[in-house]
């Protein structure tokens, strides 16, 4: 036992009060497990109790203050030690003093703002939560509790298709058609592929799903490619004037919303590979 831990110490607990009905939302962790979180959107009010125990009954707990804060955090992974903060909200629950028996502190954030997904990258992670603490001379207790932010958003009014030509000259063009270039996290991917020239001898093809996380800025910017899907959609070789159907269902992959420029430090960008390899295993791509 350290000398730090000697007389009162307590347990802190930090308890919602719409706990038994708020919808929880799967949210993969650090080491790449899956937690459920409660969920919250942009403007929801936080509100509960935070329950303060003693450890050691009648005995008496002197304190400095006792607060809960709400905080929305970025971490980079290479920067471990800074976080930058984009909500930091705090309320104070008893004055300095002290408390003889075990306690309950009620709280409540009203209609916070939460304007970013939460999100838990290769080199990033940007997540919400509350932090209760008794603030000690020695030694603060604190406890904290995660939550999971969904942004939501609107069907976009233009969602237009996108319709590419590639090839390599006099040995091979093809025309591809993807049926919008706007998806939602359990939409489909439907398009066509049209063989115009076909010179070279095509083994197979697929569709690539590539997720590319950048983080940093300037010369520091960091990108990480990870492949979150790979779709056969041909084996052999086609002859010219074949069409190939694409079906593509998004459900079944973990996938996130795209995020543009979040605070200044990350964004995630996804990306739809179309990939032919001949037989003497040559990969030609293009990416959209």
């Amino acid at each position: 036992m350290s000398f730090f831990s000697f007389g009162q110490s307590a347990e802190i607990d930090v308890v919602l009060n719409d706990a038994e009905t708020r919808k929880k939302a799967e949210h993969k962790t650090e080491d790449g497990k899956k937690d459920k979180y409660f969920l919250f959107y942009d403007g929801e009010t936080v509100s509960g109790k935070v329950n303060v125990t003693l450890k050691n009954p009648g005995k008496r707990l002197e304190h400095q203050g006792i607060k809960i804060e709400f905080v929305g955090q970025i971490e980079l992974y290479y920067d471990r030690g800074n976080h930058h903060e984009f909500v930091s909200l705090v309320k104070d629950l008893a004055r300095p003093g002290e408390i003889t028996q075990s306690q309950t502190f009620d709280f409540e954030f009203t209609h916070v703002e939460k304007p970013y997904e939460s999100y838990t990258g290769q080199n990033v992670k940007l997540r919400y939560f509350l932090r209760a603490t008794v603030i000690r001379r020695l030694n603060d207790i604190s406890k904290e509790m995660d939550i999971v932010v969904h942004t939501l958003s609107t069907y976009p009014e233009l969602n237009s298709s996108i319709k590419m030509e590639v090839g390599i000259e006099d040995c091979l063009h093809i025309e591809f058609e993807y049926n919008k270039s706007k998806y939602h996290l359990k939409d489909v991917i439907v398009g066509k592929i049209y063989f115009l020239l076909v010179r070279i001898k095509i083994k197979h093809m697929e569709i690539d799903i590539i997720k590319r996380e950048t983080t940093g800025t300037g010369p520091s910017v960091y990108h990480e490619n990870d492949t979150i899907a790979k779709y056969e959609i041909m084996d052999g070789a086609p002859v010219r004037g074949e069409s190939i159907p694409i079906r593509l269902f998004l459900a079944g992959y973990d996938l996130t919303p795209t995020m543009r420029d979040i605070n200044k430090k990350f964004s995630v960008r996804y990306y739809l590979n179309l990939v032919l390899i001949d037989e003497e295993e040559r990969r030609y791509f293009k990416q959209q």
